[in-house]
This record gives structure tokens, C-alpha cells and sequence, in this order.
């Protein structure tokens, strides 16, 4: 049996295992939006160019979803082997192939140099880097919550979720600086390859910090008294495990994230189409105004964290829930008036408010299940309501946009979902002082499916 108490790292490795964290979920996010500026940009004329140029634009978007649809199997596979091999070698991979397949990207031939072969090769490397996405999250957020102590888990878990922010401004930033250097027709034949080949710099540098952490304790120790069991008892596979003993805190999990995913997508996405559309703002200012808020969202996270380890995962998030759907309307409103400064205040408080749902997530979803099955868990619940959710987010609200010409169904559907989320967190149990590594050690011995059912009844 595990000690009642998981004992923290010495106090110079924590900032490590934090920073090998973020910088896999921070080149996540670089990727995400790079990817998403590349398509609306030039993809469409570099890998589509026979199309109709909306149609281009829909098919380059096109291959930009196709990595949404691959995450739910990288969260399957990457959760059942993180569960057995191990948290820091499935990270590891999961770096390696995030950063691969977007340095590739940099790397391919255009249409004008292999014909429709083009398309085919960055939508499979699409696939490679939502597959990785899928398993990095999971993993990610569990290296530090199972190396940290109870105590300020909040806080040290919320970190890896500032790589949202951190890849956006980051991505933001380099394309920014790229389109004043150079001209179009430059940006368009070889600039446009700059930020991807840079990702091969943050690979190196995560690979650097990932190799020198050390595994989590409190999976060492799970894995030890697996190993220490009787010859012939058979342990179950992750997911089997997980969807026997904690599918209730699976479905916690995705309601969760739902008004969390769906108002960060209108946020810091669709406000760019409404901004430009209805409020006659121009693009370059709704870009600033997203990325001043999401300065502001990078520095509340680990506030809202430590809040968290205060007053508890769920007081923290259901404001966050109930805050996004009240802000909602005055966001809409805000944004009508084509103000720069009101615009950057809508976009800021509504990131503010999604912050107290995106901070305290990482520890919420760790502390829900047994350390033998947590990757599984935590990365299902988490990747597959990004499909349900996030996915769809941005193009639900164009869709009622142009059939509405109004915001109130927008807001509406915002609203619906923050709604959905205050249920899901509303039925949950308090998991703050939950001991990590007692919740594994509750797996073990004769009485495991008894105390297992009875953990997930605490939840």
C-alpha cells in the first residue's frame, strides 16, 4: 500500500517536469494556430490551386479538422500505453511526432511540383500531428500533478494548459513578423515554410528538457506492486479498466469541457469572422485584440490554479462555467460597437472567465481516476469532447450567423453549453485533497472492483 501522502520532488526538478510539460502543449498550440493561419492563407493556392479559391480555402480547412478526428485515437492508444510503459516515454514520442510532422510540413512540395500527390502528403501528416495531440495533453498534465504534492497540485498542473495562450502568441508573433519583412509573393513561395521549419527548434529544445526528467513517482510506484502480484493474475487493459470502474467520471469529463472548449473556439476563433463581418472591424485589429487578450488569459491561469487549491477544483470551475455563459450576451455587444478597446474587453474578461474552467481542468481530470488507468482516462474524456466540442465550435456559429444574422443564437448555443457543463461539474464530488497515489494502491488486493466503485462514488 502507497504512503497516504505522495511525497513531492526535491524543490529545483519540479520547474523542469513543469517546463518539459509546457513546451510539448505550448508547441501543440504553435502548431494549431499555424497551421489554421496557414490554411486560410496560402494553403488553399499552394496545395489546391485548381479549385474555386473558396473551395480551395474550404478543402485546406478541410485537412486543418482532419487532425480534430484523429486525436480521440491518439488519446485511446497513447493513454493504454502511457498506463503501462509509463508517463515520460509516451510524452517523449508524442513530442517527437508532433514536431516531425510539422517540420515536414514545412518541407513539402507544392501542387506545381507533384500534382495531386501534394494534398495527400499534408493531410497525412495532418493525421500524424492529431494522433500525437491526442496523447501529449493527457500526458503532459499527469507528469506534473503525479510529481507535485496535494497541496499546490492546482497551481503546478494549471501550467502545461498556459501553452494555449504560449503557442498562440507564439504563432501570432512569428507570422506577424514575417508578413512585414516580406512581401506577398515572397510569403506565398517560400516564407510561408519559416514557421513550420522553427518548430524543429522547440523539438530539440523539449526533447532536451523531457530526457533529463525523471518518470512519476507515484507511476513507479503503481507499476511495482502491478509487477509484485501474484503469477496469473491478469490485469485488465486501461480502457476496459477505465470504462468498468470510472465511466461516470468520463462522462464528467466531457461535460465538462464542453462550455470550456466551445467558448474558447468563439472567443479567440469565430470573434475574428464576427468582428470583421458584422462589427466592420479590420482583421489586423480583432487579431490584436485576441492577442491581448491572450496575454492576459497566459498570466490568470496559474492564479486560478492556485484558487483552485484554496476553495476546490469545482467551486473554481462552475464560475468559470456559469461566468462564460453570462458574458456571452454583453461579449456580442461589446464587439457590435467596433471599438478597439471594447473589443479587447470583451475578448479579455471572456478568457479571464474561460481560464477558471481551462486551470483548475489538468488536476480535476487527474484526480478522477486510478493512477494504472489515469492516461486513459483523463485523455479520453479530454480528446473526445474536443471532436464533440471544439471541433465543430467555430463553423456551428458561422452557420448561425449566416442563417440568423444575428448573435443571439450564437450566444444562445455558448450559453447551452455552459449550461450542460455547470450539470456535469454540479454532480461531481470535491477531488482536491485526493492522494494520487492512494487512489492507484485502491486498485489492488482481493476488494479492487468494491473500492473501486466506491472511488468512483467520491468523484
Amino acid at each position: 500500500m502507497a504512503s497516504g501522502t505522495t511525497a513531492p520532488p526535491p524543490p529545483a526538478s519540479l520547474p523542469r517536469i513543469v517546463a518539459a510539460s509546457l513546451i510539448g502543449t505550448t508547441i501543440e498550440w504553435y502548431d494549431f494556430f499555424l497551421y489554421g493561419s496557414a490554411a486560410a492563407l496560402v494553403f488553399n493556392k499552394l496545395f489546391f490551386p485548381g479549385s474555386d479559391p473558396l473551395v480551395g480555402t474550404l478543402l485546406s480547412f478541410l485537412t486543418y479538422a482532419v487532425g480534430f478526428a484523429a486525436r480521440p485515437l491518439g488519446a485511446l492508444v497513447f493513454g493504454h500505453y502511457g498506463d503501462r510503459l509509463g508517463r515520460k516515454r509516451l510524452l517523449v514520442l508524442s513530442l517527437l511526432l508532433m514536431g516531425g510532422a510539422t517540420f515536414a510540413i514545412g518541407l513539402l512540395p507544392t501542387h506545381a511540383t507533384v500534382g495531386s500527390a501534394a494534398p495527400v502528403l499534408l493531410t497525412a501528416l495532418r493525421l500524424v500531428q492529431g494522433f500525437a495531440l491526442g496523447g501529449e495533453w493527457g500526458g503532459a498534465v499527469l507528469l506534473v500533478s503525479e510529481h507535485g504534492d496535494a497541496r499546490r497540485r492546482g497551481f503546478w498542473a494549471s501550467w502545461p494548459q498556459t501553452g494555449a495562450p504560449a503557442g498562440q502568441l507564439l504563432a501570432t508573433g512569428v507570422l506577424s513578423l514575417l508578413t512585414a519583412v516580406l512581401s506577398d509573393d515572397a510569403f506565398g513561395s517560400w516564407g510561408w515554410r519559416i514557421p513550420f521549419l522553427l518548430s524543429g527548434v522547440l523539438v530539440v529544445v523539449g526533447l532536451w528538457i523531457r530526457l533529463s526528467v525523471d518518470e512519476s513517482p507515484v507511476f513507479k510506484d503503481a507499476l511495482r506492486r502491478a509487477e509484485s502480484r501474484q503469477p496469473g493474475a491478469e490485469e485488465k487493459p486501461p480502457l476496459v479498466s477505465v470504462l468498468r470502474h470510472h465511466w461516470r467520471d468520463v462522462l464528467v469529463a466531457i461535460g465538462a469541457r464542453m462550455a470550456e472548449n466551445i467558448s474558447y473556439y468563439v472567443i479567440t476563433a469565430f470573434v475574428l469572422v464576427y468582428a470583421t463581418t458584422s462589427a466592420g472591424v479590420s482583421k489586423q485589429t480583432a487579431l490584436n485584440a485576441v492577442l491581448i487578450g491572450s496575454a492576459v488569459h497566459f498570466a490568470v491561469i496559474p492564479a486560478w490554479g492556485a484558487l483552485s487549491d484554496r476553495v476546490g477544483r469545482r467551486p473554481v470551475y462552475l464560475f468559470g462555467a456559469a461566468g462564460v455563459g453570462l458574458w456571452m450576451f454583453p461579449f456580442f455587444s461589446l464587439a457590435d460597437t467596433g471599438s478597439f478597446g471594447r473589443l479587447v474587453l470583451a475578448v479579455t474578461v471572456g478568457l479571464v472567465l474561460h481560464g477558471a474552467m481551462y486551470a483548475p481542468q489538468a488536476a480535476f481530470f487527474a484526480e478522477m481516476f486510478a493512477t494504472r488507468m489515469r492516461y486513459s482516462g483523463a485523455s479520453i474524456g479530454a480528446q473526445f469532447a474536443s471532436v464533440a466540442a471544439g471541433a465543430p465550435a467555430p463553423l456551428i456559429a458561422t452557420a448561425l450567423l449566416a442563417d440568423y444574422d444575428s448573435s443571439t443564437p450564437i450566444a444562445l448555443y455558448v450559453i447551452a453549453a455552459a449550461v450542460l457543463t455547470l450539470v456535469a461539474v454540479g454532480v461531481a464530488r470535491e477531488t482536491r485533497h485526493r492522494d494520487l497515489a492512494r487512489v492507484g494502491a485502491e486498485e489492488d488486493g482481493a476488494s479492487a472492483v468494491a473500492q473501486a466503485a466506491a472511488g468512483a462514488r467520491t468523484v
